[in-house]
């Protein structure tokens, strides 16, 4: 079933599009990546489909089942939020916000979702610690239990592991994975992180200067032209993917043929380790 379509969708900021031209659909229980380069409008397209921001073309559409209220959302956090004076149970319950109308408490059937949320995500134990003295890890934590109180059958996250050590990303991406598995959490993620995103996501959506690059499976990304001109040297070879076995044998040559689309873009694609990036078609 499909939760949200996008066509020739666009956004523009003082009548200058950042972002133009997407088409894409994302089903129940996907796990969406949008990756590209910075300024192709990644965090600009997760406010249009927050309806945060208004489309200057195109639509997107949302499932009979799905409204933009019912969306949890994991924004990139500022300062001014990591010093929020209060206790992780009242952050996540504050998730559920938006379904409560008029009405002044919280039910109990809220308050049992909060702590679900929060067994679910390990940090039933820190209810009553005050947020702002917890890890970067454990905060990122309790916003996505937030989400998950607000979300019916989708998550968006904008980069949610940005600033975190190792450890506490390992942890985070995990769970997040666990959560889109287990619980048939439909994820859309803006995420830096190709290595990750190749291995948790279901799709891809690459973004360029120029629009849409790419919008497919994984596996189909992988067999790309933008994947491969956008990782240069680092991706891996397309005779892997043809041949699990290591026959040897080369992969056949149209499987890196660019489509339409890819063909009549140009991507930044990184070189070695010297940092240094080169345009190619």
């Amino acid at each position: 079933m499909s939760l949200l379509k996008c066509e020739n969708l666009s956004f523009a900021y003082d009548g200058v599009t950042v972002v133009k031209d997407l088409n894409f659909n994302v089903e129940e229980g996907n796990y969406l990546c949008i990756i590209g380069e910075n300024g192709a409008g990644k965090s600009t397209l997760v406010k249009g489909l927050l309806r945060l921001k208004k489309p200057s073309a195109g639509k997107v559409e949302m499932g009979a089942d799905l409204k933009a209220v019912e969306i949890g959302y994991l924004p990139q956090q500022t300062q001014i939020q990591k010093d929020f004076p209060a206790s992780v149970r009242e952050v996540v319950l504050s998730g559920c916000l938006n379904r409560m109308g008029l009405r002044p408490f919280y039910s109990r059937a809220e308050k049992e979702r909060a702590r679900e949320n929060m067994e679910a995500l390990e940090i039933l134990e820190l209810q009553h610690q005050c947020y702002r003295d917890l890890s970067g890890g454990q905060q990122q934590r309790v916003l996505l239990a937030r989400a998950l109180c607000a979300a019916q059958k989708l998550i968006l996250l904008d980069e949610p592991v940005s600033g975190l050590d190792p450890v506490a990303t390992r942890t985070l991406y995990a769970q997040i994975a666990l959560l889109n598995k287990k619980r048939r959490i439909t994820v859309i993620m803006v995420s830096h992180d190709i290595d990750a995103s190749l291995r948790d996501a279901s799709h891809i959506l690459h973004l360029g200067q120029e629009g849409q690059l790419f919008f497919g499976t994984v596996e189909e990304y992988r067999r790309s032209a933008v994947y491969h001109a956008f990782l240069g040297e680092k991706a891996v070879p397309m005779w892997r993917h043809a041949f699990p076995n290591k026959s040897g044998q080369a992969a056949p040559r149209e499987a890196a043929e660019p489509t339409v689309t890819e063909s009549s873009v140009k991507v930044s694609a990184r070189r070695g380790r010297s940092g240094k990036h080169k345009k190619t078609t």
